[in-house]
């Protein structure tokens, strides 16, 4: 792709099926100078890659004359685009199709007219029969002006053989045959039928657009002594901001003061708040539902977890999955095969075997409206759309429908260690006290350690907090290099030190020294320490294994699905870790080694995810048939991987494949439901059983069908984080 290419995007109301979104890409396309284009039906939004002064505007009215009206979003490309009307084309404005109810559409106010005009029709032809044929026609025309219009468009537009088409053939038709009254009706149900896909579409879109009014739109910024209301929109980095009880937190950052449980159930699904101090992290659009916190903004408004949410699904539905590639080729050829086959039904038994060009004629008529691919077309997107959607809510991005087919393959899960299969931070998980109480020994280790940022320190003073054990001032703290840290707590001279430098300044017993190499045994980082020169406690550290880690490995391998840990993490403490999870384990190794094993396990023939969440995973998650990128990790993973679970439940990989056998499961029951329908009332409509408005019944109908099958994928919820 030419690096000196710009990018666009535009909002295209109106699009409700996928058949709309082919009408959009081929007209796009024949503009001179665009050279890509991407459409999302479900965010009716456009991406166009195209060269520097391409006149943004007449894309605009292309696409606005096949009935959607469209401008462009990007903030510096509509500076360059000048404001203007063509064809429903609105190119600035802040006004959506979506932004009222669903009865004041266009779609609505146009069926609604239709609807009117045929009962009017019918009343005439009740009391003044001899004008009932025109008044039909008069009905007809309501609807099926607008629906030519597009026909013609699209076939200007490069698409000549549309769902528009077939319908305008089918409805002219019938009135030479002089089927006038249920043509009338048949354009009637069309327009309905329309109607109902807008409204199906809509609960899609209404499904992602409601994370982002989960972020408030205001912040209580702290300025000094000073606390004052802004837009959340423009709280700057490393601005402080006060949370009150009850408040929505309004921006991804950090707590420093304060301790509260925070409700994530609108942002990841789980129903237990989780309690919060400071050091922990927070996400935008949480509730915090105790104590006032004090919060520094680690993230802008269009960088924080919400924003990248929803940007990440908005690419991934722009993204095709193979089936529904597959479907838009074969579609293509589909539709013309219709026309030839309706064609045919309408013309060779007239000529062939003598029969009455009426009924045929009306067969073959009836056959272009079962022929209509809309159904057909829709089956993967709309499930694809709302398996997004319903990931996106529950913390997991999938990018793209490629991704969400690619997972259920999936039989070999590759899976970090430290921040991915483990929280990534150390914790203090057992405290020998010696000849003293476990809190006074506690008490004095936190003393020292307190201001110090090394890990295994705020391991000591997180668990003082936790335990409420009183950390008095500690006073000449220093660090002694290679051996721990000292202070005077008390008059007391105390000493944190590892076992080996603890044994060169006094004795150890022989219990304490096997209790040490117990913990040594289970991966435990061992810190003993010293009270005027006497060994008064002991204190195992170990970064512990998530707490849904146990249960998503069991997960996996109740999917059937295989798990190795790859760690650059020495062997003892990968060791005592995989023991514990029941997995293999390999250790001690370098980024391109991890990506080696990746490698080697593809050519065993294994379909494999790469699970991790730092740079050094990055070579491996790029190797991996689907890169997942766990929590909060690094930029280089997010953007390597292929999805993520932004909440860090390993629990969450299980239910990833799950929701992607789920929506392929959905794609095949719509696949089938789709052509079903069609071939029955092919044969019905052959032997002369149903006519005109039940074919189109027979379209429109799966279509809605179709459509609310997939949105049940919306109600997806997955395996609860604490099974």
């Amino acid at each position: 792709m030419d690096p000196h290419l710009e990018t666009t995007r535009f909002r295209v109301d109106g699009m409700d099926c996928a058949s709309c979104g082919t009408k959009v890409d081929t007209a796009t396309r024949k503009v001179a100078g665009v050279e890509d284009v991407s459409v999302s039906v479900v965010n009716q939004t456009m991406t166009v890659k195209h060269a520097p002064g391409v006149d943004l505007a007449e894309i605009s009215t292309k696409v606005g004359n096949l009935g959607y009206p469209t401008r462009v979003i990007d903030a510096q490309a509509a500076d360059r685009a000048e404001p203007r009307h063509a064809g429903g084309v609105q190119m600035h404005g802040d006004h959506d199709e979506d932004d009222g109810p669903w009865w004041r559409g266009r779609k609505a106010i146009l069926t609604a007219a239709c609807g009117a005009a045929l009962i009017v029709a019918y009343l005439v032809g009740r009391f003044f029969p001899e004008a009932g044929h025109w008044s039909f026609i008069v009905a007809l025309l309501v609807g099926l002006v607008p629906i030519g219009r597009r026909a013609v468009a699209g076939a200007m537009a490069g698409t000549p053989f549309s769902i528009e088409t077939l319908m305008s053939i089918a409805a002219i038709g019938a009135v030479i045959i002089g089927a006038t009254e249920e043509a009338a009706t048949v354009v009637l149900l069309f327009l309905v039928g329309e109607l109902l896909e807008g409204v199906a579409a809509g609960r899609a879109r209404a499904s992602i657009k409601g994370l982002a009014d989960l972020v408030p739109k205001t912040a209580r910024l702290i300025e000094g002594d000073q606390v004052r209301e802004v837009p959340a929109a423009e709280l700057a980095l490393k601005a402080l901001v006060m949370v009150r009880p009850g408040d929505r937190i309004p921006a991804d950052g950090d707590i420093v003061e304060g301790s509260s449980a925070v409700d994530e159930s609108p942002v990841t699904g789980e129903s237990v708040p989780k309690n919060k101090q400071p050091g922990d992290r927070v996400f935008a659009g949480t509730i915090n539902t105790d104590n006032v916190l004090k919060i520094r903004v680690t993230a802008r408004a269009s960088d924080n977890t919400i924003s990248r949410v929803i940007a990440l699904v908005e690419e991934a539905q722009e993204s095709k999955a193979p089936t529904e590639r597959f479907i838009d080729r074969f579609s293509r050829y589909y539709t013309p095969a219709v026309l030839l086959v309706g064609a045919l039904v309408a013309v060779l038994p007239p000529l062939l075997f003598g029969q009455g060009w009426s009924e045929w004629v009306y067969k073959g008529l009836a056959i272009l409206l079962i022929g209509c691919p809309c159904a057909l077309v829709i089956s993967t997107p709309a499930a694809i759309a709302a398996a997004l959607s319903a990931g996106a809510r529950r913390g997991l991005l999938l990018k793209g429908g490629a991704v969400v087919e690619g997972l259920r393959k999936i039989d070999m899960v590759a899976l970090d260690k430290t921040g991915t299969l483990t929280e990534g931070k150390p914790v203090v998980t057992d405290i020998l006290a010696i000849g003293s109480t476990e809190a006074k020994v506690l008490s004095m280790a936190a003393a020292i350690e307190t201001g110090s940022s090394h890990p295994l320190a705020l391991a000591i003073v997180n668990r003082a907090q936790a335990d409420k054990a009183p950390i008095p001032p500690g006073f000449d703290v220093k660090a002694i290099a290679g051996k721990g840290v000292s202070g005077n707590v008390g008059g007391v001279t105390v000493l944190l030190a590892s076992a080996e430098a603890a044994a060169a300044e006094t004795s150890v017993p022989d219990d304490v020294t096997a209790r040490i190499g117990e913990l040594n045994d289970q991966g435990k980082t061992v810190s003993l320490l010293l009270a005027d020169g006497v060994l008064v406690g002991v204190f195992g550290i170990r970064d512990e294994p998530r707490a849904d880690a146990k249960a998503g490995l069991e997960a996996l391998k109740a999917a059937g699905i295989g798990t190795v840990m790859l760690t650059g993490d020495n062997e003892r403490t990968a060791r005592a870790i995989g023991s514990a999870l029941g997995m293999e384990v390999r250790a001690g190794l370098l980024p391109e080694d991890k990506q080696r094993i990746v490698r080697e396990l593809q050519a065993q023939g294994k379909v494999v995810a790469k699970v991790g969440d730092g740079i050094n995973d990055a070579p491996a998650l790029a190797a991996a048939d689907i890169g997942i990128a766990m929590g909060g990790g690094t930029d280089v993973a997010l953007e390597t991987a292929d999805a993520a679970i932004l909440h860090g439940r390993v629990i969450d990989i299980a239910n990833m494949v799950g929701l992607s056998k789920a929506t392929m499961a959905n794609i095949g029951q719509n696949i089938t439901l789709s052509l079903g329908l069609k071939a029955v009332f092919l044969v019905t409509t052959v032997i002369g059983v149903t006519g005109l408005w039940p074919a189109i019944l027979a379209d429109t109908g799966a279509t809605v069908l179709v459509t609310a099958n997939a949105m049940r994928l919306l109600g997806w919820r997955g395996i609860k984080a604490n099974a």
